[in-house]
C-alpha cells in the first residue's frame, strides 16, 4: 500500500471524526431540549395537582349591580392573584377589586387564605360564576341573589 491509500483512509476519518462530532453535537441540543420541555411539563402537572380552589360563596346585589365571590385556596400552591380569571355566565370579567384576607394591596394567595372579588357594572344575575386561577385549575358556583 502505497502513501495514497494511507492519506486517503486517514482523510476519510478524519471527515467521519468531523461529521460525527457535528451529528452529536445536534441531538445533544435536541435531546436536552426534549428533556428540558418534560420537566417544564412535570413541574406545571405537579402545580395543577396541588392547587385546589372553594368557591364559598358567590353573591350578587341587585340593588348595587353587584357580585361578590368568595374563594379559598384549599390546596397547596402559592397562587397568584393577578393570574385568577373570573367569568360569570361564559363571559370573561376584567375591571374588578381583589382582596385576599382583607388586604387589597397584596397579589400573594397562600394556602387557606380566602380570596374576595368584587366585580360592578353587572346589569342581570350571571347565575353562575367560574373561578380559574393561574395553573388552570377551576370551579364553578350559582350566584345567590340578593336586594
Amino acid at each position: 500500500m502505497g502513501f495514497s491509500v494511507s492519506g486517503s483512509a486517514a482523510l476519510v476519518f478524519v471527515a467521519m471524526f468531523i461529521g460525527f462530532g457535528m451529528f452529536y453535537s445536534a441531538t445533544a441540543n435536541g435531546f436536552e431540549n426534549v428533556n428540558d420541555a418534560r420537566d417544564a411539563q412535570a413541574d406545571r402537572t405537579l402545580e395543577q395537582q396541588n392547587t385546589a380552589i372553594d368557591v364559598t360563596d358567590v353573591t350578587y346585589n341587585t340593588t348595587a349591580d353587584s357580585l361578590n365571590v368568595t374563594v379559598v385556596n384549599t390546596g397547596s400552591t402559592d397562587l397568584t392573584v393577578a393570574d385568577v380569571d373570573l367569568l360569570a355566565d361564559n363571559v370573561y370579567l376584567t375591571g374588578y377589586r381583589t382582596a385576599v384576607d382583607g388586604d387589597e394591596t397584596t397579589d400573594i394567595w397562600l394556602p387557606e387564605e380566602r380570596l374576595v372579588v368584587n366585580a360592578t357594572g353587572l346589569t342581570t344575575d350571571p347565575g353562575r360564576v367560574k373561578v380559574v386561577t393561574g395553573p388552570g385549575v377551576s370551579a364553578v358556583e350559582t350566584t345567590q341573589v340578593v336586594s
